[in-house]
């Protein structure tokens, strides 16, 4: 598993004896192509490694965020909902959809060619607080990642895939950005994740409180637009973890209380978790 973590550089060395050599079909080419190999059975390894086990118990938390938001990818609609790799087989997405009623309540349309890009502080959800979804301890903290623009066009979706295979190459900030995981107790850890640089709160070793404010929503790492990205592991370290399942208490638009996880694209308002919540 550890020689594994290295199947980016494995992966990028292949590349590079392909893209350099000038040779035909010489010992540089086959070794390229014999890293390249290499390189992706190593990460279909961690993929394998990283299945979490089926039949566990969702863990009870508290919302992370307070408003209206909306799920995005997450595991009521399919298991993994991103992939299994650095224990985001539970994770899910949040964007923050104030009613229209709000000012500044709507964020920018998707656009066909331009512009391009936007900043993140067009988005509403740029900003807004991040709290703990339980009592814990600060684990993790890294906050140097910038903010970076929006994808919100079909060129920079494109070139957000492209980035995105390339970050998933390196090591697990590369793809969430500034971020802080969270140790929940009983082996449950929970990583907040496209954090807004400067905006952390606390550091490792810290004790919170649930609802305790953490940092704040930001568009720093593998990002489209400024969201949340929150999921529970079973470990500290997204490289070797597997995802953990979970619940939380929330209203959806037509008024109804559930307890789950909201379908993909449902809108809902977070209820105060019980005190039996982590």
């Amino acid at each position: 598993m550890v020689l594994c973590r290295a199947h980016g550089a494995v992966f990028v060395g292949g590349a590079l004896c392909v893209v350099v050599n000038r040779q035909g079909l010489g010992p540089l080419w086959f070794t390229g192509v014999a890293l390249l190999v290499a390189g992706l059975v190593m990460r279909w390894s961690l993929w394998r490694a990283q299945r979490p086990p089926l039949g566990r118990v969702p863990v009870r938390v508290g919302v992370p965020v307070a408003g209206r938001w909306q799920a995005l990818n997450g595991p009521a609609a399919k298991v993994p909902s991103h992939t299994h790799i650095y224990a985001q087989s539970y994770a899910i997405d949040l964007i923050h959809r104030p009613p229209a009623a709000e000012a500044g309540a709507a964020a920018p349309e998707f656009a066909s060619v331009w512009p391009l890009a936007r900043r993140p502080e067009r988005y509403p959800a740029f900003g807004r607080p991040v709290t703990a979804p339980g009592d814990g301890r600060v684990v993790t903290v890294v906050g140097r990642h910038r903010d970076h623009l929006s994808r919100s066009s079909l060129p920079g979706f494109a070139y957000l895939y492209l980035e995105g295979f390339v970050r998933s190459l390196g090591r697990p900030g590369h793809l969430l950005g500034n971020h802080v995981v969270l140790d929940l107790g009983d082996e449950v850890y929970a990583c907040f994740a496209h954090l807004r640089r400067g905006s952390l709160r606390v550091s490792v070793g810290d004790r919170v409180s649930a609802g305790q404010q953490l940092a704040e929503c930001g568009n720093s790492g593998n990002s489209s637009e400024p969201h949340l990205h929150f999921q529970l592991m079973d470990g500290p370290d997204p490289v070797t973890a597997r995802g953990v399942p979970f619940e939380w208490g929330y209203v959806d638009d037509d008024g109804g209380v559930r307890v789950g996880v909201p379908g993909d694209s449902a809108c809902f308002v977070p209820v105060p978790a019980p005190e039996s919540a982590r």
